[in-house]
C-alpha cells in the first residue's frame, strides 16, 4: 500500500529502531501499550512480542485493515479512530493500569497529539515518542536555550522528559526531508510539587512566552497585567525584571505565577474606597 501523504505517511523500516523504541519501557509483561499510527506494523511487532496486550490506534481504513490479518486479535486490538477522538482514560479503566504509549507521530498533528497526551496524563504512565528532530529538542530543552519555550514547559511539568536516539532519513520509506528523533516521557506532574494550580498556571504560561523576543514583563503586560505588578511580583519572586521566559526554570516560573496569583488575591480582597 502507497502512503498517503494527506496522512503524514513515512514507514518505519529500520526493524532495530523498532526494537529499541519497545526496548525502552523496559519491561513490558502484563502491560498493555497504546500504539499511535501503528502505519505498516514495524514497532506494533516488537510490542507484541514485549506486552500483554497492544491497543493500535490507526486512522488508515487499509492499513488498519492490514494490521488485523497480520498480528492475532489476542496481543493486537487494532482501532480505526483518529488519535485526538481516543478515550485514554477509557482504556486505561478497562485494563485496569495506567498505560503506556508509543508512536511514530504525524509530523502535522505531533503538536496537538502531545498536548492530548499531557491533559489525560491521569491514564498514563510512560511515552515512547518518535517526532521530528527540532520538536523533541523543543520538548527536551533546557531553560536558557534557544529551544526553551512554551512546549517544554506544558510537557516537562506533566512529568521528565529525555532524549534517546535520532534516525536519519533513509530509516523511513518514503524518507521524510528531516531527521526523526526518539523521547521517553514518564508521566509525573510536578504542579503539586511546585504549589501551582494546573490550568491557571499553564494560562499564565502561554501569556509569559506569547513573544520569545520580548521580556516577561513586557509580555505579561501585553496579557493584561499592570508593569507595576508584574514588577513587583517579580521582585518577590527574586527574577531579574529583565528576563525572558526562556531563561527560567520551571520552579522560578512557579514562584513568579504564586507572587501574581497572591497580588491578584489581595486586589480582589480589598474593600472598596
Amino acid at each position: 500500500m502507497p502512503p498517503k501523504s494527506k496522512l503524514g505517511q513515512n514507514f518505519l523500516i529500520d526493524p532495530q529502531a523498532a526494537g529499541r523504541i519497545a526496548a525502552a519501557f523496559g519491561d513490558l509483561s502484563g502491560r498493555t501499550v497504546v500504539e499511535i499510527g501503528p502505519g505498516r506494523g514495524a514497532i506494533t511487532g516488537a510490542l507484541a512480542s514485549r506486552a500483554q496486550h497492544v491497543l493500535a490506534v490507526e486512522l488508515d481504513r487499509e492499513l488498519a485493515s492490514s494490521l488485523r490479518t497480520r498480528f492475532a486479535p489476542e496481543r493486537v486490538t487494532v482501532i480505526e479512530q483518529d488519535v485526538l477522538d481516543f478515550d485514554f482514560a477509557a482504556a486505561a479503566a478497562k485494563a485496569g493500569e495506567r498505560l503506556c504509549v508509543a508512536g511514530n507521530l504525524p509530523y502535522y498533528i505531533t503538536s496537538q497529539i502531545l498536548l492530548k497526551l499531557a491533559a489525560g496524563h491521569k491514564a498514563l504512565d510512560t511515552a515512547v515518542l518518535m517526532v521530528q528532530r527540532e520538536v523533541a529538542d523543543r520538548v527536551t530543552a533546557h531553560p536558557g536555550s534557544r529551544d526553551f519555550g512554551l512546549l517544554s514547559v506544558t510537557m516537562q511539568m506533566h512529568g521528565p522528559v529525555e532524549p534517546l536516539f535520532t534516525l536519519p532519513p533513509g530509516a523511513f520509506s518514503p524518507p521524510p526531508e528531516v531527521h526523526s528523533s526518539v523521547f521517553r516521557w514518564r508521566f509525573a506532574p510536578r504542579f503539586a510539587e511546585l504549589g501551582v494550580e494546573e490550568e491557571g498556571f499553564l494560562r499564565f504560561a502561554r501569556q509569559a512566552f506569547a513573544q520569545k523576543r520580548k521580556t516577561l514583563v513586557n509580555n505579561l503586560r501585553a496579557a493584561g497585567i499592570a508593569a507595576e505588578a508584574a514588577a513587583a511580583a517579580m521582585e518577590k519572586a527574586r527574577i531579574d525584571p529583565r528576563a525572558r521566559a526562556e531563561s527560567l526554570p520551571l520552579k522560578a516560573l512557579a514562584q513568579l505565577w504564586r507572587a501574581l496569583s497572591e497580588r491578584q488575591s489581595g486586589e480582589r480582597s480589598e474593600p472598596p474606597v
